[in-house]
């Protein structure tokens, strides 16, 4: 299964390229009801990095280990280790249109458990992607503009 997602933002690229480098930035755009808990990761993600973190709604957590790969000015991939999926590859770019407008690209290829609890809990993640990406634009409009 593949989301495709972008937006613009009146940034620089440096600037939203740094932000979305920042481990805090995912629970800041993270839209409730869900909560990010991050376990542990480097303040800033570099290429190799692991991010340990949980997505909950309420008390239900689902636990997450994602690498970091790719990293440029222009972007990153973050590639679940352990989770809620059997594969997911999240590739983030970030494309400069002028000196102070951005484009956010946000790329996923994924494949659900076949186990029937674990396909439920991907299916529902995959059928909120849109919602998930429609606060993250813009809530990152709003931090960086």
């Amino acid at each position: 299964m593949k989301y495709h997602h972008r937006f613009q933002v009146r940034s620089p690229l440096v600037r939203v390229s740094n932000f979305h480098s920042q481990a805090a930035s995912m629970p800041a755009i993270t839209p409730p009801p869900l909560s990010v808990r991050l376990y542990r990761a480097p303040d800033v993600l570099g290429e190799g990095d692991e991010m340990d973190f949980s997505l909950g709604v309420g008390p239900v957590r689902v636990r997450w280990l994602a690498r970091i790969e790719g990293v440029s000015p222009n972007g990153f991939t973050d590639r679940q280790v352990h989770g809620p999926f059997a594969e997911w590859v999240h590739r983030h770019s970030f494309n400069a249109l002028d000196n102070q407008t951005t484009e956010v690209v946000d790329e996923i290829t994924l494949r659900l458990r076949p186990q029937p609890g674990w396909w439920l809990v991907g299916m529902g993640m995959w059928l909120g992607l849109p919602i998930l990406f429609a606060f993250r634009a813009s809530k990152t409009r709003s931090m960086l503009q």
